[in-house]
């Protein structure tokens, strides 16, 4: 166990920045940014001058307690402290319109608070291998993206677009208006995988196994569909329950 535990800080810190003006040269030089944590009430004019920065290249950051930082880091990092990403990030609205133009049949993947780095690469992993089109994480509460990520996607991560956005109520109702129906994966109704018609462009929302899926996804949902399962055991890793819905739309559309 100690050893996994030091590879895995290793390849985190691989992606680690801290200090002021070096996340500034950082953001300047075109790098994207993955987390970016600043210390709570520093006000200071360099910090003034990263604020500025963050806004015009809209990038989020989280306000946090020195200890938190110091968590992250021993080193000087002067209240602040971020990750570089491992990957390049598209919106939705720029991949939708190349997939319709290139006659695909999409097939997205909507992440909701998937928090576990290893889980988010083998959704990817098994995404890629299915011919899924691309995939939507939200911009805060989700897993890192780092080399581990990387790594247990098998590179994966580096060939299906990943789609990092503010807010996933827009995305899903801007994924309507073009024309791909909503499909909710949860335990909270009657409907099987195996009812539901993945034969046109469709999207799929998977939700953490703590929290499943919001109440406000699930609203917008065209369709509501569960993994029937007949052991002890009520729920199954997000990653495996990726894997057999994308099996089942892969079943329909060949």
């Amino acid at each position: 166990m100690r050893e996994f535990a030091d590879n895995k800080n290793q390849n985190q810190n691989e992606n680690l920045i801290y200090g002021t003006r070096a996340v500034l040269e950082a953001i300047r030089s075109g790098k994207e940014i993955e987390k970016l944590f600043v210390q709570s009430n520093l006000n200071n004019p360099l910090i003034k001058e990263l604020k500025t920065e963050l806004k015009s290249n809209n990038i989020h950051f989280q306000l946090v307690p020195i200890e938190k930082l110091n968590r992250l880091t021993r080193n000087n990092h002067q209240g602040v402290v971020g990750f570089v990403a491992e990957i390049s990030y598209y919106t939705i609205e720029d991949v939708v319109p190349q997939l319709f133009e290139k006659g695909k049949n999409p097939i997205i993947i909507i992440l909701d608070r998937i928090t576990d780095t290893r889980n988010m690469g083998a959704i990817a992993r098994t995404a890629e291998c299915m011919g899924a089109s691309a995939i939507v994480i939200p911009s805060r509460g989700s897993a890192i993206i780092n080399a581990d990520t990387v790594k247990t996607s098998a590179g994966a991560l580096h060939y299906i677009p990943i789609c990092r956005e503010d807010n996933l109520k827009v995305v899903i109702d801007y994924l309507k208006e073009s024309g791909i129906s909503i499909v909710a994966c949860s335990e909270k109704t009657n409907e099987t995988i195996y009812q539901a018609d993945y034969s046109k462009p469709v999207a799929i929302i998977l939700g953490s196994e703590e929290n499943g899926i919001s109440g406000e996804y699930m609203k917008r949902a065209d369709a509501i569909v569960k993994i029937p399962m007949s052991g002890k055991i009520e729920s199954l890793n997000v990653s495996v329950a990726a894997g057999m819905i994308l099996s089942e739309v892969v079943r329909q559309r060949s």
